[in-house]
């Protein structure tokens, strides 16, 4: 079992029994691991306790990011990102198709792909020479049926595997090769609604949320809530364009295209990185939940 589906487990432990407030020995037996060896491990995995991971998840303090979100058309040059930053989501360029483009299904575009390691499990990436055009994790699915609805998507594209080229991708987004000295460029492909809901969710801050009826208004259409909800489910670049950022308006979190439990994880590791907890501070933290 990878690091990652041991946290995902103890995920889905905290978040079922948020109510009883789990200590950390009750959350280590679960797992089977001491709760010497499980608290570390969580901090070298999400940067945070399990303490502090427990208080990403609560409702009150979802609610309170949903009050102090600010308005998704506002561009600002400064989203106060620290050095340390692992994602950086105002550096991302987006380049829809044109109709031209989505009329002849990728002929004569070359598309590389991969299956790479991340901290939230193995994930299938796919480019064109324009950029990303599929970022997506492979849960319990093989690298055929993601090939599949790459060329559903692409069908007159050819696909080719390639390492090198997507691992620099992979390491752009997770921070393992500094701050890129270019923007991480996207290529997607959806209707004018599904594009601008993706511009939308570009201007989210990391470690920030919004809700779907913000998203909205944003886009000029308050009215269509569940539209915009299909098309945030739609996302064919996870994480990048950060649909994980939206949750529903009385605070709950919500379902995610790729697992609740993912979501919360990915919530934890962006709060760690950008509301001024340091991973070397959870290393050195005190062996308590509470």
């Amino acid at each position: 079992m990878t690091d990652y589906e041991r946290i995902e487990k103890a995920i889905y432990f905290i978040s079922a029994h948020l109510h009883s407030q789990p200590g950390l020995d009750e959350i280590a037996a679960h797992l089977h691991l001491s709760p010497f060896h499980f608290q570390r491990m969580f901090c070298r995995w999400a940067g945070v306790t399990p303490k502090r991971f427990l208080q990403v998840l609560t409702l009150e303090r979802a609610k309170q990011l949903l009050r102090d979100s600010k308005s998704l058309l506002e561009v600002s040059d400064s989203l106060g990102l620290s050095s340390g930053s692992r994602l950086y989501d105002h550096f991302v360029q987006l380049e829809a198709v044109t109709p031209g483009e989505y009329k002849i299904g990728g002929a004569g575009l070359s598309i590389a792909y991969a299956v790479h390691d991340t901290p939230f499990g193995p994930a299938f990436i796919a480019s064109t020479s324009r950029g990303v055009c599929q970022f997506s994790f492979m849960q319990d699915r093989t690298l055929a049926v993601h090939l599949a609805d790459l060329s559903c998507k692409w069908p007159q594209a050819v696909f080719y595997e390639e390492r090198q080229a997507t691992q620099a991708i992979i390491d752009a987004m997770f921070g393992m090769a500094g701050r890129p000295d270019r923007p991480v460029s996207l290529h997607v492909k959806g209707t004018n609604f599904q594009v601008s809901v993706w511009r939308a969710l570009l201007h989210i801050p990391p470690a920030a949320v919004v809700s779907y009826s913000q998203i909205a208004k944003a886009v000029g259409r308050p009215n269509a809530v569940r539209a915009v909800g299909s098309a945030v489910g739609a996302n064919p670049v996870a994480l990048l364009i950060p649909c994980h950022r939206v949750i529903q308006q009385g605070g709950k979190l919500g379902g995610y295209h790729w697992g609740e439990a993912r979501k919360h994880a990915i919530h934890a590791w962006e709060s760690a990185r950008y509301e001024g907890f340091a991973p070397e501070e959870a290393a050195q933290a005190e062996y308590s939940l509470f």
